[in-house]
């Protein structure tokens, strides 16, 4: 019988985690299937109890779940504490999950790969979920001047003493109008999922950096690219962070460029 993994999020169909995946698996022999899990928000601890029912190995969690995961899992890694959410859940030896965080890791490759530097320099971050706190704990701890923004700003506040105690706090609207000062700008709102596109201003020869991939990211990006920006989406990361949770599973650290070549090239494909 197959060992199973997935990635439970909604939305989630246009995850390419299963491409990335199942391809590693083959690649390594190992029996096993990865599929896109498709969790509604309030339903995780549900979904969770039938998957260990079931026999899940490993599963990946993208919004809304990240913060909810680390709370439902038995037992956590200290990156996943220190940041409060989880993208990782491993299956132990007593059955029960354990909460990891690649998120933090995989950005944080993917400003090495794409030789993006924020020591000193202002950087914008856009939102203040789960996968915003990951991001916000490697900024912080690069030295980076960062400033949060949110619709909410409670939220930002709620993030800012633990990740980043020195961080400004400006909601969504103000934050858009000082993008100018940015060095770098970082996307994790979800809003390019549903059709939402910001209203971004011209550049100042800053980095637009979404972390969505595909149709997702598309209409920010084009309006980015308008503007003048330097754009980047999140397809790195996704392959940066999937290749950390494959490891946990597996003990085997998959080869990130090739990874990257397939996925870049499957997503020009079907966009």
């Amino acid at each position: 019988m197959k060992r199973l993994l997935g990635v439970i999020g909604d939305p989630v169909a246009h995850s390419m985690s299963p491409y990335i995946h199942n391809h590693w698996l083959r690649e390594n022999e190992i029996d096993a299937v990865y599929a896109a899990l498709e969790v509604k928000a309030g339903e995780l601890e549900t979904a969770l109890a039938s998957l260990r029912a079931h026999g899940a190995i490993g599963l990946n969690v993208t919004l809304p779940h990240k913060e909810t995961a680390l709370k439902l899992a038995a037992s956590a890694g200290d990156t996943a504490r220190r940041i409060g959410a989880a993208n990782t859940l491993v299956r132990t030896p007593d059955g029960e999950w354990r909460a990891e965080n690649t998120d933090a890791p995989g950005f944080a490759l993917t400003l090495e790969y794409g030789d993006i530097a924020v020591e000193g320099r202002d950087v914008f971050l856009l939102g203040a979920g789960g996968s915003a706190r990951a991001v916000a704990d490697v900024l912080a701890r690069r030295g980076a001047r960062l400033t949060l923004c949110n619709r909410t700003m409670a939220r930002a506040e709620a993030l800012a003493p633990d990740l980043a105690p020195a961080a400004r706090i400006l909601s969504l609207d103000d934050g858009l109008r000082q993008l100018t000062k940015a060095s770098v700008v970082i996307n994790t709102l979800s809003l390019g999922h549903t059709g939402g596109v910001l209203d971004l201003p011209e550049a100042t020869g800053g980095i637009f950096y979404d972390i969505s991939y595909g149709k997702g990211a598309a209409a920010n990006l084009a309006e980015a690219s308008r503007k003048g920006w330097r754009t980047l989406d999140g397809l790195g990361m996704l392959v940066a962070q999937a290749a950390l949770s494959f490891e946990l599973w597996f003990g085997v650290t998959p080869d990130l460029a090739a990874a990257h070549r397939r996925a870049r090239t499957l997503l020009e494909a079907v966009q």
